[in-house]
């Protein structure tokens, strides 16, 4: 697979971090997180089992990746940030509830797409309200993007689900222009779609979307695997 041209759909913002987090990236790193590296991960040794593989990209502060791990324990759940506090918080959360069906990314999702996971090995992936830049001069940096996309149905097994949510009108816009021309993927509408939105926890950003009285769209696509690039 050609490596994507990197226009980085984030900045670094660390943010203040607690005494309570670094100690969890301290401590519980090793037990919870994967790994710096470039070789393809094997998801099953990782997890210490086989079983359905989610993954959720920008978990942020874990909300929605630990209610739906706790409420599925029968799945693998791997989570991707950059954002080092919201690791940490998540870290801690999992040491409190005794869950051990998740496992952690810190760094950037195209490289870890690119490098770790396995072409056809996740069941689902989770995009939850990414970063909308909403300013025209920024949507280049959109992460929802043509070889985004492409990378995403590589990964994804043949009816492999990709979940996308936005409270953002003009991103759910555009992530359905890009979706529309991605061959491998077939939308899903209906009593199907609304089974996956209901489904789906609220997170923080979601929280302050509706305060803000904005919408919440949630988008949902099956790989049809036609066109899987593997």
């Amino acid at each position: 697979m050609t490596t994507l041209r990197r226009i980085r759909s984030f900045v670094r913002r660390e943010g203040r971090m607690t005494a309570a987090q670094q100690h969890a990236l301290n401590t519980y790193w090793p037990r919870f997180g994967v790994p710096s590296g470039e070789g393809e991960l094997d998801l099953g040794r990782l997890f210490g089992r086989q079983g359905p593989c989610l993954l959720e990209i920008g978990f942020g502060m874990g909300d929605a990746l630990l209610s739906m791990a706790r409420d599925h324990p029968e799945n693998n759940y791997l989570g991707i940030e950059v954002y080092r506090p919201g690791i940490g918080s998540v870290l801690n959360r999992l040491v409190e509830s005794g869950m051990e069906n998740v496992r952690l990314i810190c760094g950037d999702a195209v490289e870890v797409l690119e490098q770790r996971i396995p072409p056809c090995s996740l069941d689902t992936i989770h995009l939850f309200f990414p970063d909308p830049w909403p300013k025209k001069r920024h949507h280049k940096r959109r992460i929802v993007q043509p070889g985004f996309v492409n990378l995403l149905a590589s990964r994804l097994q043949t009816g492999g689900v990709l979940h996308m949510a936005t409270d953002w009108e003009d991103y759910a816009n555009h992530m359905v222009a890009v979706m529309a021309q991605a061959s491998a993927f077939e939308r899903l509408t209906g009593d199907v779609a609304m089974v996956h939105a209901a489904g789906r926890p609220a997170t923080k950003f979601e929280r302050r979307g509706r305060r803000a009285g904005h919408g919440i769209h949630d988008l949902v696509y099956v790989v049809s695997g036609l066109t899987q690039e593997q």
